[in-house]
This record gives C-alpha cells, sequence and structure tokens, in this order.
C-alpha cells in the first residue's frame, strides 16, 4: 500500500542519558519521517512556531509542516546539534527555518519567540506548543518545590504565555495545536507533576477553543501515547526505558512520525471545523 510504513514490535536497549537528551545517543535512531513523509503542499505559505522543535515529536512535525508548505520558527532550550539537524531537514524541503534556543519557563523570553516568528517569518498561522518537562519519582517526597513550578512554568504556563502573544498576529483560519498526553485522562504515578500539567493541558485547550471561535482561530491537542523520544531515555530509569510502550495495545512505543499526521491535519485550513478537539496517538489504548 502507497505511504504505508511498517512498524515492527522492537524493545529498546536499557540506556540512560542526561537531561534533556540528544538524539545522536539513542539506541535505535528514532524515525522523525527523514525518508517517509511526503508532503501534499496542505501548508503552502504557512508561517509556524514550533517548541520543542528540535527532537522527538517536535521535529516530526517540523519535517512535515515543512514539506507541507511552511516555514517554521523552532523554539529550543539547548539542544544546538539536535536543532541544526531539524534546521537542515526543513531547508532541504525549500522552507526557511529560524533557530531560538531560550527557556520558556521565562514569559519575556516567549513573547520574543512570538516577536522573532512575525518578524523573520512574515506572521504567525501556527503555533504548535509542544515542549515538555518530565521527570520520575517513586514518591511524594522527591517532589521538590522547583521541580514542581518547572514543570508547571515549562508545560503549562508558557504555554498560556505563547498563546497570549501569538493571538493578535493570528487572522482567521489560524490554528494552536497543543501537546497534552495520554496522561491527561490516566495518569501515571511516577510522572506525577508532569501529568498534573497535562491534565490542565487538556482543559487549556478545550476552553481556549471557545474562547477564540469568535475570531476564527481554532485550538486542538493530540494526546500521544508512548513515543520514542530524547525525553524518554533522560528522564526514565533504564529498565523502564527498556519496556517502554508494551503496555499498550500494539505492545511498542511509536516513532515521532507516526505522530506527524495529526498535527498536519489539525493545522490543515480544510480541518475548519475541528476546535476544541483531542486527537489521541496512543497505539489502540482508549482515551476518554
Amino acid at each position: 500500500m502507497a505511504g504505508y510504513v511498517e512498524r515492527k514490535q522492537q524493545n529498546q536497549p536499557p540506556q540512560q542519558q542526561e537531561m534533556p537528551g540528544t538524539t545522536a545517543e539513542m539506541r535505535p535512531r528514532p524515525d522523525h519521517g527523514e525518508i517517509s513523509y511526503k508532503g501534499a503542499a496542505r501548508l503552502e505559505g504557512k508561517r509556524a512556531l514550533i517548541t520543542g522543535g528540535d527532537s522527538g515529536i517536535g521535529r516530526a512535525v517540523a519535517i512535515a509542516f515543512a514539506r507541507e508548505g511552511a516555514d517554521i520558527l523552532i523554539s529550543y532550550l539547548c539542544e544546538h546539534e539536535d536543532a541544526n539537524e531539524t534546521k537542515r531537514w526543513i531547508e532541504e524541503a525549500g522552507r526557511k527555518a529560524v533557530l531560538v534556543p531560550g527557556d520558556i519557563q521565562d514569559s519575556a523570553h516567549c513573547r520574543e519567540l512570538v516577536d522573532r516568528a512575525v518578524k523573520e517569518l512574515g506572521g504567525l498561522d501556527i503555533l504548535v506548543n509542544n515542549a515538555a518537562h518530565q521527570a520520575t519519582f517513586k514518591s511524594l517526597d522527591e517532589i521538590g518545590d522547583e521541580e514542581w513550578e518547572a514543570t508547571f512554568r515549562t508545560n503549562i504556563h508558557a504555554m498560556f504565555w505563547l498563546t497570549r502573544a501569538a493571538v493578535p498576529h493570528m487572522k482567521k483560519g489560524s490554528s494552536i495545536i497543543n501537546t497534552a498526553s495520554i496522561n491527561s485522562d490516566a495518569p501515571n504515578p511516577t510522572l506525577l507533576p508532569y501529568a498534573t500539567t497535562k491534565g490542565a493541558i487538556h482543559n487549556f485547550t478545550g476552553g481556549l477553543a471557545q474562547i477564540l471561535a469568535k475570531d476564527g482561530i481554532r485550538v486542538n491537542a493530540v494526546a500521544p501515547g508512548p513515543v520514542w523520544t530524547p525525553l524518554i531515555p533522560s528522564t526514565m530509569p533504564p529498565e523502564t526505558v527498556a519496556s517502554f510502550g508494551s503496555n499498550v495495545p500494539m505492545k511498542r512505543a511509536a516513532q515521532p512520525a507516526e505522530l506527524a499526521t495529526a498535527y498536519v491535519m489539525l493545522a490543515d485550513p480544510r480541518s475548519s471545523y475541528t476546535s476544541g478537539a483531542t486527537v489521541p496517538v496512543t497505539g489502540g489504548r482508549p482515551f476518554l
């Protein structure tokens, strides 16, 4: 079948990295659609800002958006090697790529990201709030104040700051896409701070969609299940990494490329009646 990529069940070998992790050290290397994704001009002339676009889901979305015709600003923390690799793929698709490192825990940096996108891309049509902080804890007393606050500032505060800055520049037909999680619906107790923010994102998406409907701006979310990204070996113990993804019906973690089509669908102006939705990409696990 044209376009079909067979994904076989695989177990990752035990491995661990320092946060925030890097693609080059992952075994096996993730598939971001570098070879498989074929565009169809669904986002021709659009301008997108993607946070966490250096690797993982963000890189897969950036590659797909570029091949669909969009210019892209990539926001990332400090993973310069990964970010430059993403930039290379965007430019190979014939689109403009702008890289802006920095910490989205800073509200001023969030405003700067939007300003840079508008200035260097000529406007802003799509905002993908994708960057996230995650860490694993066995008990409540392991979670310090700074960790709790950093998770909220990265995962939900930044989403609000970026959206508030972006909306005045967005025209009718624009799209905001938030990365939620299967943890929005079924929280993993070892990921308590992360899972709590993902529940907040789910509600933020639904409420914001109602607020912005009158402006013709659509707001949706994607709720991934287990996805093989640098976040996993850099935030989970090696034995958990080795079995990561085995608890869903497909018995494997997703490759980032398998998430990209959901973001393209939600960004596509032809999805004009889709707003306030959360699209689960969970390997067969129900999302309520």
